[in-house]
């Protein structure tokens, strides 16, 4: 048996390649210490804040990803061997075990999975990383009340998606920004979102907002940043919130974007934006696991996954994410 990985072969300049990365097969490895497990990756996750981490140049809230070493990432999978008393063989877990088919872990990080909450992919979506990140980004940091106008950027991703979601559980009016008419329409018919636009086709975004929100934007959820984020800003109303969730659209500039100042409209407006990190609120995964599982189970939720097959695979799989190519959650199946 053999364990194939995908590591860091470079630093990208810009937008990253194919080249970025290499196939490596290693051996599989074994549990040789107490404490010790082995995994069986089933399902791996590719998510856009593993563009920041390829890059040593910027300031971060983690590690750059160290060269010539596997991929950091999420991943699904089923217990293999077992050395550890918290985690027997057959055991579903989640964890970062990166981007390969076998990892050895200590258990650090690591949750069981219930596979009869749904499939076990959603550990990597719905009821994972971006569905906490939608949980709590929307209700502890925008804190949205009935009635309110939510924007969200990215709304066809997975974090975007799910927020819009709940805005709507919320009772809130809720209008998307997406990057194709496909998109646009499955947020609408899906999802049902109020009202979406595609950013690809529309050249003043400042207008377009004010059109669909002629009164403003209590909440924005923000996942892309660049001008749209600005024009947003634009049209806040008083005592709006902001989540700032992602920055896509910046992630592949060699140097920072010039854009307008608009600090002082927050003053107007007096206004709250907030940086977003998920692992804040470790201390209440559970919670926010739980009540997506509910609100999943009542059908108040759905959810959408795109595969793509093979870990050779999953460098593609990562670089369509990147261009908007994915549609909800992109995974790589194993």
């Amino acid at each position: 048996m053999s364990n194939r990985r995908i590591v860091l072969a470079s630093r990208p300049s810009g937008a990253p390649t194919l080249e970025n990365f290499r196939l490596e097969d290693v051996p599989v490895p074994t549990a040789t210490s107490d404490g010790e497990f082995v995994v069986k990756v089933e399902y791996l996750s590719v998510d856009p804040y593993m563009r920041g981490r390829m890059s040593d140049s910027r300031k971060s809230y983690a590690p750059p990803q160290p060269l010539n070493e596997v991929m950091t990432g999420g991943a699904v999978g089923q217990v293999i061997e077992s050395r550890n008393g918290k985690f027997a063989t057959g055991d579903i877990v989640q964890g970062q075990f990166g981007w390969q088919e076998y990892a050895l872990s200590t258990g650090a990080g690591v949750v069981k999975v219930d596979p009869s909450l749904a499939p076990i992919s959603t550990s990597l979506g719905i009821l994972g990383m971006p569905g906490l990140t939608a949980y709590f980004g929307l209700l502890d940091v925008c804190d949205p009340k009935p009635g309110d106008t939510v924007l969200v950027s990215g709304a066809a991703g997975a974090v975007g998606s799910y927020v819009g979601q709940i805005a709507k559980i919320k009772g809130c009016h809720v209008i998307g920004i997406a990057g194709t008419d496909d998109k646009v329409e499955h947020l609408k018919h899906d999802l049902k979102f109020d009202e979406a636009y595609n950013y690809r086709t529309v050249t003043n975004h400042i207008e377009k907002i004010r059109e669909l929100a002629p009164e403003g934007i209590d909440v924005y959820f923000d996942n892309v940043g660049g001008v749209i984020t600005d024009a947003a800003i634009l049209n806040l109303r008083l005592h709006a919130r902001v989540a700032i969730c992602g920055q896509i659209s910046q992630y592949n500039n060699e140097k920072p974007e010039m854009g307008p100042r608009l600090l002082s409209m927050l003053i107007v407006t007096r206004s709250k934006i907030q940086g977003l990190l998920v692992t804040d609120y470790a201390p209440r995964f559970g919670e926010g696991i739980r009540q997506m599982a509910q609100w999943l189970k009542e059908g108040k939720l759905t959810y959408r996954e795109q595969f793509e097959d093979g870990i050779e695979n999953a460098p593609k799989a990562f670089l369509n994410m990147l261009k908007g190519g994915n549609t909800g959650k992109q995974l790589v199946k194993l």
